[in-house]
């Protein structure tokens, strides 16, 4: 199929690399939607998104509404006369009559093998829980939350010590290649979503990287590759916070939270969890070998 006139829909990181493809596939970008500018950093200064960013050195036009639902902002989408558009985490839902308005609707790259983990987290969802795979699918969107027809999809495996910020990079490249392969030719046909199999990837919370010594090690060591880069997995010693950024898990019994041997192994519910690296809040990451020098934490320390 020749280039298309396509509205693109995307906020992060993982958006940007899908709509550099694009470009690089000669498409017409007639315009790029994404959130907001929002205040961020110490000085609460305005940042805005890596789309917009991207949008604004490339020459795309950008608008950032709050919402989708009224009619001047309906009217001013259908008004650009796409082909289609396309959508990659941008963090609005899409009423009907923007759904409709592209010659060709609305299709949404979505990292995880729909109908698994529909939602905003679907990466560190899919670590935390043990998965062995996860993947990209194309969806032909309608009014749901990741609720579709599948266009095409695409797995991935998720290694012993794939982190989600390693995870995110190879979706984010995967998707990019998927969305442009698929322009270059008819959609394929769709097909339903098994609603029984369906599970769900809310929105990460920060206070979720706080570490419960009290949860098996296996399970503690995935949501620290899977909080990778944010929230972070932490725990607290005297009041100072110590962010855990890598560990294995290791045979040990003892009263979870506890260090029971060196150089930085620490008790669970089951098993125990081997720390490697470590960072105090303020300073570097380091070996937990490293960290110790500066900081002592002996066998019988116990760490909230």
């Amino acid at each position: 199929m020749p280039p298309q006139k396509i509205v693109f829909m995307g906020t992060p990181e993982f958006a940007v690399t899908t709509l550099e493809a694009l470009v690089a596939d000669g498409h017409e970008i007639l315009c790029a939607y994404t959130r907001a500018p929002r205040p961020a950093g110490r000085g609460h200064r305005e940042q805005r998104s890596p789309v917009h960013e991207f949008a604004s050195a490339n020459g795309i036009a950008v608008r950032t509404p709050s919402g989708l639902g009224a009619a001047e902002e309906q009217a001013a989408f259908a008004s650009l006369d796409a082909d289609i558009a396309v959508v990659a985490a941008y963090g609005l839902l899409l009423p009907a009559a923007i759904l409709a308005a592209p010659r060709q609707g609305c299709i949404n790259v979505h990292a995880s093998l729909l109908p698994r983990w529909r939602g905003a987290a679907p990466i560190q969802r899919a670590i935390a829980a043990g998965d062995s795979e996860t993947g990209i699918t194309l969806m032909q969107m309608d009014e749901g939350l990741d609720t579709g027809p599948i266009l095409c999809a695409t797995p991935v495996a998720i290694g012993p010590d794939t982190t989600a910020s390693v995870l995110h990079d190879r979706l984010a490249a995967l998707g990019a290649r998927l969305v442009t392969e698929t322009l270059r030719s008819a959609l394929p046909e769709p097909r339903a979503q098994e609603e029984e199999d369906a599970t769900h990837a809310p929105r990460l919370a920060r206070g979720e990287g706080r570490i419960d010594w009290s949860d098996d090690a296996a399970a503690t060591e995935r949501r620290i590759r899977a909080f990778n880069p944010w929230p972070g997995t932490w725990c607290e010693h005297e009041g100072a916070r110590l962010r855990i950024l890598r560990a294995r898990v290791v045979p040990g019994p003892g009263s979870p939270g506890t260090v029971i041997g060196e150089p930085l192994r620490v008790a669970c519910g089951k098993d125990a969890l081997a720390i490697e690296e470590i960072q105090r809040a303020g300073r570097p990451a380091m070996a937990a070998e490293e960290f110790l020098r500066g900081y002592a934490l002996p066998p019988g320390t116990v760490l909230a």
